[in-house]
């Protein structure tokens, strides 16, 4: 999907790209299958702010989507192609021959009238659920499920692909979008394909109006702050004093390895590879 290009007529318009929305079939969302989304601004149940520069931005509703894909054996037709606002990937409304509607991601390969199924029995193309131990290895896959019946919840971002490695006995093993490998249950279910809108990483907000509508305030560098506000404050050379970077609250931060959960470490076989800097 090419990006889309703007006249300079401002300097804000001359950076700028975004998607040309050209795989998007429907305009409005399927009523029935939308719900009311309140905004928190950022802020807990005691109205103080728990994740800062949050706040403000387009109203929105939330799209029900189908992550379980358990209507299993009911062939199903995609209906359209739609925008999703709470999330980066694109949205396949499916109608299924018993009159239900669903959302589920929609893959790259995914056109309006192509025909999806869910379940064991179901062949492994594009948009067809089914467990791991019936998906051929090698096979690119995403909407990872971590425990049977629970839902996909790995690689759900726009672009996204994990590849299935190996299986042996009740285990697979999966390569991860972030290089690191991954083990689940053979009884997990996943999604045939590559996400769309790949070209999600390769767009440019262009300028400050664009991301205050996306709901994203200011955010204000440590280093022009005094230092009662923030550890990297004060000084007149207005950089940091060497030494590791620091939050607002004094704990260590870009590059603290912050996954800790000993209980799934064992199911992670190989960490993600460190990134070269450009």
């Amino acid at each position: 999907m090419p990006l889309k290009q703007y006249k300079a007529f401002t300097p804000v318009r001359r950076f700028r790209q975004s998607a040309s929305y050209a795989e998007i079939t429907k305009d409005k969302p399927e009523k029935s299958l939308t719900e009311r989304k309140l905004r928190q601004a950022g802020r807990n149940a005691q109205g103080r702010v728990t994740t800062r520069h949050r706040g403000g931005g387009e109203k929105r509703r939330y799209r029900i989507v189908d992550f379980k894909r358990n209507k299993d054996g009911i062939p199903a037709r995609v209906l359209a192609i739609e925008y999703d606002p709470n999330r980066s990937a694109r949205l396949a409304l499916l109608g299924y021959r018993d009159g239900e509607k669903r959302y589920i991601l929609a893959p790259n390969e995914l056109k309006v009238g192509d025909t999806v199924l869910s379940g064991p029995e179901a062949e492994a193309r594009v948009g067809n659920c089914l467990p791991l131990e019936n998906i051929p290895t090698g096979t690119t896959i995403h909407g990872v499920e971590l425990q049977p019946g629970r839902g996909a919840q790995l690689v759900r971002a726009a672009g996204g692909m994990a590849r299935l490695v190996a299986k042996e006995g009740e285990f697979a093993q999966i390569r991860l979008p972030s290089g690191g490998i991954r083990v689940v249950q053979v009884r997990c279910r996943a999604t045939v394909g590559q996400l769309g809108n790949v070209e999600h990483e390769n767009r440019k907000i262009g300028g400050a109006g664009h991301k205050r509508r996306m709901g994203w305030r200011p955010a204000v560098r440590g280093v022009v702050m005094s230092p009662r506000d923030h550890p990297h404050g004060g000084g007149e050379a207005k950089s940091p004093v060497g030494g590791q970077a620091q939050t607002p609250w004094g704990k260590p931060a870009m590059g603290l390895k912050t996954r800790r959960n000993p209980k799934t470490d064992r199911f992670v076989t190989e960490r993600p590879k460190k990134r070269k800097s450009k």
